[in-house]
C-alpha cells in the first residue's frame, strides 16, 4: 500500500490525472488496451477535467481506452446525480474516445436487472482474457463506504458476483455497484480522498483495527496489484504518518 499526500485538492487531481495517463500508456504498450473503472463524486471530477486538456489530452491513447464505472445511482443518464453524466461532461465527451468503448451501468432497468446486465457485459468483455481492470478509481465516504459498498450491507459478503445492487436505508436511491471480487483483481486500485470531514474515517481505515463491515473501504486489497491512496492534507490531518 502506498499513501501519497498532496497539499490541496488541485494537486491531488493532478496526481490522479498523471496516474491515469501513465497507466494508460503502459497498459496499451503491454497488452493493447487500457481498461479503467471511474468513480463518481467531486474529488475525481478535477482529475477528469485535467485529463481533457493539455498536457494529458495528448498523452493518453484514447482510441485504446475502455471505460467502465465503479457504481451508479439508479437515475436516468441525464440526471445531475448520475456518475455517468458527471464523467461525460468532465471528460468522456471531450476526448476522442470511441463511443462504443464507454460502458455505462444501464440504470434504465430495475436495480437487480441492471446489476445482472452489467455483470453480463463485464463477463462478455473479459471473455478469453483475465478479468482485470488496469486501474480502478475509488472514493471514500465519511461513513467508510467505497463504490456503493456501504457499512453493514449484505453486498460486503459477496464472493462470486462482480456486481450487485443496494438500497441503503440512509440514501434516497438504489444503486448498482461493482463488488470486491472484481475490484480486487485490478492492477491498480487508487483511492482519491479529500476534505477534513473524512479525516477521522481515513485514520480509522488506514490505522485502526480491521473491521470491514463497519469500514468497507478496508475490503479493497488487490490480490495481485497495487493499492494507492491519493489524499490531500486535510483528509490526512489525523494520520500518524502526516
Amino acid at each position: 500500500m502506498t499513501i501519497q499526500i498532496y497539499p490541496d485538492l488541485e494537486a491531488l487531481g493532478r496526481a490522479a490525472a498523471e496516474l491515469f495517463a501513465s497507466r494508460a500508456r503502459d497498459a496499451v504498450q503491454t497488452h493493447g488496451r487500457f481498461v479503467v473503472a471511474l468513480a463518481g463524486g467531486n474529488t475525481p471530477k478535477g482529475a477528469y477535467e485535467l485529463l481533457n486538456g493539455p498536457p494529458f489530452h495528448e498523452q493518453v491513447p484514447w482510441e485504446k481506452v475502455h471505460v467502465f464505472f465503479g457504481d451508479e445511482r439508479c437515475v436516468p443518464p441525464n440526471d445531475p446525480r448520475s456518475n455517468q453524466r458527471m464523467a461525460r461532461r468532465a471528460l468522456l465527451d471531450r476526448v476522442p474516445l470511441p463511443p462504443g468503448q464507454v460502458h455505462p451501468i444501464p440504470c434504465d432497468a430495475p436495480p437487480g436487472k441492471a446489476a445482472e446486465q452489467y455483470e453480463t457485459l463485464l463477463r462478455d468483455f473479459f471473455t478469453g482474457a483475465s478479468p482485470r481492470f488496469d486501474l480502478v478509481f475509488l472514493g471514500m465516504g465519511e461513513d467508510g463506504h467505497t463504490a456503493s459498498l456501504f457499512p453493514g450491507a449484505t453486498a460486503l459478503e459477496e464472493r462470486d458476483r462482480w456486481t450487485t445492487w443496494v438500497c441503503p436505508p440512509a440514501q434516497e436511491l438504489c444503486r448498482v455497484t461493482l463488488t470486491t471480487p472484481i475490484i480486487n483483481q485490478t492492477a491498480v486500485a487508487a483511492f482519491l480522498v479529500s476534505g477534513e470531514g473524512k479525516a477521522p474515517t481515513l485514520r480509522d481505515v488506514l490505522e485502526g483495527p480491521n473491521d470491514p463491515r463497519k469500514l468497507p473501504a478496508q475490503l479493497i486489497q488487490p490480490s495481485d496489484g497495487e493499492l494507492i491512496w491519493l489524499v490531500d492534507e486535510s483528509a490526512a490531518s489525523q494520520l500518524r504518518i502526516s
